[in-house]
C-alpha cells in the first residue's frame, strides 16, 4: 500500500502516522537512535510492506499485471490499493476521507529534528496537491502514477498504470477486499505488540 494505506493502518494516531509514512526514509535494523514513536511507525511501515508483499491474493495479481507493468507491478498495487481505499473509504472508516485527511493534515509534526529534511519535504507536498484526498479520483491515480514513474531510476511504463488499471479493475477491487479482509485483523494484532 501507499501512503493513504500506510495511514489507514496507523490506529488513527497522527504521529504514527507521520512515524509510518517516515518508514520509507530510514535504512538498517538500529532504530534505538530514534524517539519511541518513530520506531514503531517504522516498524508497522515495514510490517505493512512486508505483508502486502506475501499475500497470496495480491502476489495471484502481482502476476497478472507484470505483462502490461513489468517490473513495476508491485509498485502498481500500491498505487492502484489506495486509489480504491480512497474511494471505498466509507467502508472502512466511519470518519470521512476529506474530514480524516484534513485532521492529519492538521497535526504538527512532533520531534521534527528526527524526520529527514526529504521526508518534511515530501510531507509538505502531500498537504499542498492534497493527494491523500486526491487518490480517489481517476486523474489522482493518473498523477501518483506519473509521479512515482518519473523518480524510479530505470526506464518504466508505470506512467501506464491509470490505464492498465481500467483493464483489470474488477480484479483489482476483488483482491483489495480479500486483502483488507485479512490484513485488518493482522494490523490490529501487530499494532498491540508495538
Amino acid at each position: 500500500m501507499n501512503f493513504l494505506g500506510h495511514i489507514y493502518f496507523s490506529n488513527n494516531d497522527p504521529q504514527l502516522m507521520y512515524a509510518n509514512l517516515h518508514g520509507d526514509f530510514v535504512r538498517g535494523k538500529d532504530l534505538s537512535y530514534l524517539p519511541k514513536k518513530l520506531q514503531q511507525g517504522i516498524l508497522l511501515h515495514r510490517m505493512i510492506d512486508s505483508y502486502i508483499d506475501h499475500h497470496p491474493k495480491v502476489l495471484e495479481l502481482m502476476r497478472k499485471l507484470y505483462e502490461p507493468l513489468p517490473k513495476v507491478a508491485g509498485i502498481a498495487v500500491d498505487l492502484f490499493f489506495d486509489h480504491v481505499l480512497a474511494r471505498e473509504w466509507n467502508n472502512f472508516h466511519e470518519v470521512p476521507l476529506d474530514e480524516f485527511v484534513e485532521s492529519f493534515y492538521q497535526t504538527p509534526l512532533e520531534n521534527e529534528a528526527s524526520y529527514s529534511p526529504d521526508f518534511k519535504y515530501m510531507i509538505a507536498k502531500m498537504k499542498e496537491k492534497n493527494w491523500l484526498y486526491q487518490y480517489q479520483f481517476s486523474y489522482g491515480l493518473m498523477k501518483a502514477c506519473n509521479g512515482v514513474s518519473s523518480r524510479i531510476s530505470f526506464p518504466n511504463v508505470l506512467h501506464t498504470g491509470h490505464k492498465v488499471f481500467k483493464i483489470y479493475e474488477k480484479e483489482v477491487v476483488q483482491t483489495f477486499y480479500d486483502f483488507m479482509e485479512d490484513a485488518i485483523p493482522h494490523h490490529q494484532a501487530f499494532l498491540k505488540t508495538l
